[in-house]
């Protein structure tokens, strides 16, 4: 869209439309929106009664997923809050008490867990909408303790929607999300993103050697399965450490 064609919108929705600043980090929010509308379309093909099925992660039911994938929401909110007003508030209070919200959260009834998610998303999405373009370049701290600026919350929260939307599949009811459904910008960095953390640590990992499409080799870079990929030399796959 040109400049003369998004001015002449703003003028028609008015001076109650909200917008993003400036600054704010345009493609990943994009990412993030589109993102959150496919967990939405994806969590609205499931019925009830699946919700309380396991998941692709293990130990997990949907709606261990679910529940996390809305708290996470409720988690960056802080953060922006805190980018906001300079009031420290960290996105949990504890990695148990992270792990306690999320475990009561799978044990709503499936009409509250649907209303988990999409107030949640809607209620970010507001937050960034209202986030002051210069607040955006204020630093934050993720969960992980790693100092960021809050720009940063768009990527975190489009990997958290695309990646556990696939989480959510159910090929019995012919749900099939996969990472083929995911954007080519998205894939790419969710795989730099992979790598640059697991280097970060001091786990650096060589995937030179692998062949396969970017959707299989994401998907094993974030723990899901390994698909149709193999190595130059036929040998094992390398051993993954833990991605989050």
């Amino acid at each position: 869209m040109t400049v003369t064609a998004r001015e002449a919108l703003r003028l028609r929705q008015g001076a109650g439309a909200r917008y993003d600043a400036p600054e704010a980090p345009a493609e990943a929010l994009a990412w993030a929106r589109l993102g959150s509308a496919y967990f939405a379309r994806v969590l609205n093909d499931l019925p009830d009664a699946a919700l309380y099925e396991p998941s692709a992660l293990p130990g997990w039911t949907r709606a261990h997923v679910v529940a996390h994938v809305g708290y996470n929401a409720r988690a960056l909110v802080r953060l922006v809050g805190w980018a906001r007003t300079g009031e420290t508030t960290p996105m949990y209070a504890s990695a148990k008490q992270r792990d306690a919200e999320i475990e009561r959260g799978s044990t709503l009834p499936a009409r509250a867990l649907r209303h988990l998610a999409a107030h949640a998303a809607i209620h970010l999405d507001v937050e960034w909408r209202d986030l002051p373009g210069a607040a955006w370049t204020e630093p934050v701290v993720t969960a992980q303790g790693r100092a960021v600026p809050v720009s940063e919350t768009a990527w975190m929260r489009t990997r958290e929607v695309w990646v556990h939307a696939v989480d959510l599949a159910d090929a019995s009811r012919g749900v099939t999300p996969s990472f083929a459904n995911l954007p080519a910008g998205v894939l790419e960095r969710l795989r730099d993103d992979v790598l640059g953390t697991w280097a970060r640590r001091g786990e650096p990992v060589d995937v030179s050697g692998v062949q396969g499409t970017l959707p299989d080799l994401v998907r094993w870079l974030t723990g899901r399965g390994e698909g149709r990929l193999r190595t130059t030399d036929d040998h094992d796959l390398p051993e993954l450490p833990r991605w989050l």
